[in-house]
């Protein structure tokens, strides 16, 4: 792992590289062969250079440049949840689950002991990862005597849903494949742990459950702050809508809508959240994060907010505090309706796109859109240019 020691700092910050994963032997031995770096540590740099929570600039990162950084790169390709060694029947060794408990048990002689907050935090595979590990480590650090470290969860782009394919498609490689279904092989493979308050919700056999995050949220007894896009390019490239070069079908185009809405659904119990409605994938170690609002609220703000709600619910359980939000969720309805989402490229050309040639390159009817909207066409496209 790396790390960014920041002397007089309590707080810890530690961080799940993210990265798909492999749940058989053959797409294990293709991931090793093209991914190594996600496979092994061998050939890993000796520095690396934190970007967005991670970096250590306070323009860059206004809430958590000060912290203790710490970077755990992803070679388990388990989701963060594997627990076995090599053997006779298995080439490979998965073991995110160990790994993340020896780190700390090592962090805890580099001043960890210390530590009042402990931010386990995560992108894609690593933010569901995230959502898997973030009691273990709780549990972890009381049983060693640490009870004043409070251990906290950010889950960036690892809030995946169990939904139907557009198409449906075999099993074959881990793109191809739905998303249960890798799961629920990948569990099997890499001797897959999850967290026993979860487990008991589901029958035996039924651990795949824990690995989608509205079914593993409600049993978490650590807070945990969700980042989703409403639209995540790896939900839709799981789910089969690909939205390269052709325009998109009218069916396609419902069904993004559509899983916008059961997005938005699933996260409407969860304390602190903080959804646009954008088309992409991970935010939180891209150094343009501090420019994506929801309702006028950057998310390190949202962060700083949910922060400041835990420290006072600690102190004496007040109502939310006045002018702070930390449950943000944007309620327009397609992708990249809020005016604040990152550039867009044509993934052909490379060209930067604006709202309103990306939506025509979708298949986007504006007519048909605006009468649904009851709205005349030009007053949509207006609103569309402005991002209203």
């Amino acid at each position: 792992y790396y790390l960014k020691e920041s002397k007089g700092s309590r707080r810890w910050l530690l961080f799940l590289e993210g990265g798909w994963y492999c749940f058989n032997r053959e797409n294990c031995d293709t991931r090793y062969d093209t991914m190594r770096r996600l496979m092994s540590s061998r050939d890993w740099p000796a520095t690396r250079v934190g970007t967005g929570i991670l970096s250590s600039q306070p323009e860059e990162n206004p809430h958590w440049w000060n912290a203790n950084m710490v970077f755990i790169p992803y070679c388990s390709s388990d989701v963060w949840s594997g627990a076995s060694s090599k053997s006779e029947k298995n080439e490979y060794a998965f073991m995110g689950a160990l790994i993340i408990q020896e780190v700390i048990k090592e962090l805890v002689g580099k001043g960890l002991n210390t530590a009042k907050v402990l931010l386990l935090a995560g992108s894609s595979a690593g933010g569901t990862g995230v959502l898997l590990n973030v009691d273990r480590v709780a549990e972890q650090l009381e049983e060693m005597g640490y009870q004043g470290i409070q251990v906290r969860g950010l889950a960036d782009s690892g809030w995946f849903l169990d939904n139907k394919q557009y198409h449906r498609t075999d099993c074959i490689d881990t793109i191809t494949c739905a998303p249960t279904e890798a799961i629920r092989r990948g569990i099997r493979y890499w001797n897959g742990v999850v967290p026993e308050r979860c487990k008991l919700q589901f029958k035996e056999g039924e651990e795949w459950n824990c690995f989608f995050g509205y079914k593993i949220y409600p049993t978490l007894r650590c807070p945990v702050f969700v980042v989703q896009w409403l639209f995540d390019e790896a939900q839709l490239t799981v789910d089969n809508v690909h939205l390269t070069g052709q325009p998109v079908q009218e069916g396609q185009w419902l069904y993004i809508q559509n899983l916008g809405r059961e997005l938005r659904n699933t996260l409407k119990d969860v304390t602190a959240s903080f959804a646009p409605a954008c088309l992409s994938h991970e935010i939180i170690t891209r150094n343009h994060w501090t420019d994506i609002q929801v309702k006028g609220t950057s998310l390190p703000r949202a962060l700083h907010c949910w922060d400041r709600s835990l420290h006072e619910s600690n102190k004496n359980g007040k109502a939310p505090l006045k002018g702070c939000p930390i449950h943000l969720i944007d309620s327009c309805p397609w992708p990249h309706c809020n005016p604040s989402c990152p550039t867009i490229r044509d993934q052909f050309t490379g060209q930067e796109m604006n709202v309103i040639q990306f939506l025509m390159h979708m298949g986007f009817d504006v007519q048909k859109m605006a009468q649904q909207q009851g709205l005349e066409p030009s007053k949509l496209l207006g609103m569309l240019s402005s991002g209203n």
